[in-house]
């Protein structure tokens, strides 16, 4: 109890209020200005974590897990208006749970204008196109929009991410066609969340060389997002990715910064990689990995009427793995929230995810939660998390983890 609150009155601001909003798609039309000089805007995102959690599993030994305050992560954002309409953005990782030192996550260009293109067909036509372009989280589906990044938790109501986690950075280009409340994306990416261009086996003994060309992976969104009224919001998107080869495809294994739950249903195998918060950076997560082909779809569903918030995902993933072992994976979660306060600073809701695959396995996880905006640019999260393993045969059967998560987040 002690440790509880020391970490929640290390974390408490003064009072404040705002109106929470949900964020999708960079706004359409908002550009730079016009000027010679670069205007440039550097932010951070710092979260920091109290865990109690214990885990169990039938007939595997798990390690020990203690109580206490784990690795705290931050990010650095860095953003300038190159010219009218023009951005560039750039992410580092200061402090991550795969990485303890700094590393860039990506930097985009960002595009709804052409101002060095004096044509009155393609100001009228950058009117309703915009285009994103470099190493970036690509825009596949709306779940990634609500996910906590490392140290951007305050977009994330709860603690955990998606069991099967539809995140990764790799180099893409995007093309948005906007029309009012309509939405339809197409995007290219090499699909790999570290691009190579030759590979070495160390059990067969061989090398390999890799033509991105050859490669390429295929994604969209099509989408309605309305404003119904000033009270009630309403938007449904499809997306769509399609990878016919590759060597090392990272759309489910790309989070590089690792799971928000620490070193949960870890055998013991007398290795100090056991205890190792790096090497076991995934654990929580369940998916295919890495993949050869991939073909995924990913339904979303968004709805917030006054303080009451409901967000859904329906998805599929299948496909193959790099050694051509045939994967069909298939997850559903929901989110419920109630916002409230004078200025919505306050809420409370539950979100309820499950994954299953081709085999019997399958994992379900409930995260029951609540928050506190003491100021517009800090959360302060609190919940409950139960998740359970079905016909895992490494846990000799079953297992799971359960108990009590607090999260402090801080961005601007």
């Amino acid at each position: 109890m002690k440790h509880i609150i020391f970490f929640t009155l290390s974390v408490l601001m003064t009072t404040g209020v705002f109106s929470q909003a949900q964020q999708f798609e960079q706004s359409f039309s908002s550009g730079g200005q016009d000027t010679e000089k670069p205007r440039v805007r550097v932010g951070a995102d710092f979260a920091m974590q109290f865990q109690s959690l214990s885990h169990h599993a039938d007939t595997a030994r798990l390690i020990p897990l203690g109580k206490g305050i784990v690795l705290p992560t931050a990010n650095l954002n860095i953003e300038a208006d190159l010219a009218d309409g023009i951005i560039v953005n750039l992410t580092t990782y200061l402090s991550a749970r795969h990485h303890n030192e700094a590393w860039v996550k990506g930097g985009y260009l960002y595009v709804d204008k052409l101002p060095f293109i004096k044509s009155s067909v393609v100001t009228r036509a950058m009117d309703f196109l915009s285009f994103r372009a470099g190493v970036m989280e690509i825009n596949y589906g709306d779940a990634h929009f609500r996910r906590t990044d490392n140290g951007n938790a305050i977009r994330n109501p709860f603690v955990g991410n998606y069991i099967i986690d539809a995140f990764t950075t790799t180099p893409a280009l995007e093309v948005y066609f906007n029309a009012k409340d309509f939405l339809l994306m197409g995007a290219v990416t090499t699909g790999i969340v570290n691009p190579s261009i030759a590979g070495y086996n160390a059990v067969t003994k061989t090398y390999s060389a890799y033509d991105a060309g050859k490669e390429l992976a295929y994604y969209g969104k099509i989408g309605y997002d309305k404003e119904i009224s000033d009270d009630f919001r309403f938007r449904l998107t499809l997306s769509g990715y399609h990878a016919a080869k590759s060597h090392s495809g990272s759309l489910h294994f790309g989070d590089r910064a690792g799971s928000r739950f620490y070193l949960v249903m870890n055998r013991v195998t007398y290795n100090p990689n056991d205890v190792n918060i790096s090497s076991n950076f995934t654990s929580g997560n369940w998916g295919p990995g890495s993949t050869n082909k991939d073909n995924s779809a990913m339904l979303n569903l968004f709805t917030k009427f006054h303080g009451a918030e409901f967000f859904g995902t329906l998805e599929k993933v299948k496909g193959t793995l790099a050694n051509g072992t045939a994967f069909d994976y298939g997850q559903y979660a929901v989110e419920g929230l109630y916002r409230f306060g004078g200025e919505e600073q306050f809420y409370a809701g539950v979100k309820y995810n499950a994954a299953k695959n081709e085999t019997p396995s399958r994992v379900n996880r409930l995260e029951v939660g609540a928050g506190w905006f003491p100021v517009k640019n800090i959360v302060i999260k609190a919940e409950y998390v139960d998740q359970n393993y079905k016909n895992f045969g490494i846990y000799g059967g079953g297992g799971g983890f359960n108990g009590v998560m607090i999260e402090s987040g801080i961005s601007f």
